[in-house]
């Protein structure tokens, strides 16, 4: 709830500008809706929704107008006029910025036991429950950590020596091939048959021309000439994009028969487990959450008691360091902790993407910031890897991008209060006389205006793709 501090001068600059009329006088003081949600849980026509910021809005086209939200409101602050209900609090925040005296406050940033405190001063009868005494202490984690083998990018030379002997396929590396630039991976050095190839030079006398080494290098650094094998652009960095299995869990939880687990911080697969229809729906479920996308079913099926073919996933990490044998050159393969305490940067423009696409609901929408529970939290890194303007840090260079939408606001919804045209970051919604409207020319589809409207006004989709696919 937004509450009035002691400076309120109880001149209603608030209540005017309140779009959804939550905001009234009790003893010369601006108090609002205290979005409980007693009114949300007893509409009978299921009219009234919870939104991203913890507000209640009014869908009017399920809305009939039987009253029962203001006669069940517990501070009696609803009430109908010309049919329309009004009184309930959509945590819009319009009031925040239209106070003269700065005595508006956001409820959410104060502690339970002040909010209680504020609320007995008014001398108001709630039926408050689960508020913490002082006696009791609520500890919260610093951060969310989670370990992973993962790549130091600063060492990496993007041989795609680790994705060649990776036995799950849980590693990608995306290679700038059109260099062909020698990164020194040594592949053809092991690929070749007769042990031709050393320190990146072929010795043309016991070379077999077999073209193992053409086939296998990774940077395409190989070329024949009058049957002649030579390794080219030799010592020149080579740039690309590598993504790896973070280990965060998340397709495990989309397997119900448990044959993907997560033991001891590790991911175990057991592919004898019986796999039907059912489970054959959770793999595609884990496919299509998993935020770096390397989880995969196999082409190949396991012959399970030479009677039954199971498919099977990959594309997990198993932590077995396969991968870390291979990377001598440079050592950028190791086994690491990545951390988070839940800060973003400046860049966030509170579109809401995050709290979207976060498996476990840790992420909550607040104006021009995010909360994050930590204690929910599993670092799997969905939200950075979705986030439009990298506010959130990630360990990962795995990325989605928005391809495309529809935007578009319903004016029978619309209550012009505003908020979309002011969080645009794109100057995307445009004012027209006393509507707004969506210049899809500039949108970009991030949502920001969908999270901010307070009545849902908003018909909205988009697209992701992964970056890789459009480098």
């Amino acid at each position: 709830m937004f509450l009035s501090t002691n400076t309120c001068d109880g001149k209603g600059v608030c209540i005017k500008k309140c779009p959804t009329k939550a905001i009234r006088l009790i003893g010369d003081k601006a108090f609002s809706c205290l979005t409980c949600g007693v009114c949300y849980e007893n509409c009978p026509n299921h009219a009234i929704s919870i939104n991203t910021y913890g507000g209640y809005v009014i869908d009017r086209t399920k809305c009939n107008g039987c009253g029962i939200c203001m006669h069940n409101c517990p501070i009696d602050n609803i009430h109908i006029e010309d049919g329309i209900v009004y009184g309930i609090c959509s945590r819009c925040g319009v009031c925040l910025g239209t106070c003269p005296s700065n005595s508006r406050v956001d409820g959410f940033n104060l502690t339970k036991e002040k909010q209680l405190d504020f609320i007995k001063s008014l001398n108001v009868v709630l039926p408050l429950t689960n508020v913490p005494s002082k006696k009791e202490v609520i500890k919260e984690p610093k951060k969310a950590t989670r370990s992973y083998l993962g790549t130091d990018l600063n060492k990496c030379i993007f041989c795609g020596r680790c994705e060649e002997y990776c036995p799950m396929s849980a590693i990608e590396v995306f290679i700038d091939r059109s260099s062909g630039i020698c990164a020194e991976c040594k592949i053809c050095e092991d690929v070749c048959p007769n042990g031709s190839i050393k320190k990146f030079s072929v010795n043309k006398d016991t070379c077999t021309l077999c073209l193992s080494c053409f086939k296998a290098c990774p940077h395409d650094a190989i070329t024949v000439d009058d049957f002649k094998v030579s390794i080219n652009h030799i010592n020149q960095k080579a740039t690309g994009i590598y993504i790896s299995c973070l280990n965060c869990g998340v397709c495990s939880d989309e397997i119900s028969n448990d044959s993907l687990q997560r033991i001891d911080g590790k991911l175990r697969y057991d592919p004898t487990a019986d796999i039907g229809e059912d489970v054959l729906e959770d793999h595609y479920k884990a496919i299509d959450n998993c935020p770096v996308s390397t989880i995969k079913e196999t082409d190949e099926l396991l012959v399970i008691d030479d009677n039954v073919d199971n498919p099977t996933l990959t594309g997990f990490c198993v932590n077995c360091g396969a991968c870390v044998l291979p990377c001598s050159e440079t050592n950028a393969r190791s086994i690491k902790v990545a951390s988070w305490d839940g800060t973003v940067s400046d860049e966030c423009i509170s579109c809401g993407i995050c709290t979207e696409v976060c498996p476990k609901g840790a992420i909550t929408l607040n104006r021009k910031n995010i909360e994050v529970d930590l204690n929910k939290c599993v670092l799997c890194e969905n939200c950075a890897v979705h986030c439009p303007k990298d506010a959130i840090p990630k360990t990962t260079m795995a990325k989605k991008v928005i391809s495309g939408g529809f935007n578009y606001i319903d004016q029978r919804i619309c209550i012009s209060c505003g908020l979309c045209h002011d969080i645009c970051p794109e100057s995307a919604i445009e004012e027209d006389g006393d509507k707004f409207t969506v210049n899809e020319e500039k949108c970009i589809y991030c949502g920001a205006c969908k999270n901010a409207c307070p009545s849902n006004a908003f018909i909205f989709e988009r697209n992701f793709k992964n970056s890789v696919d459009g480098a």
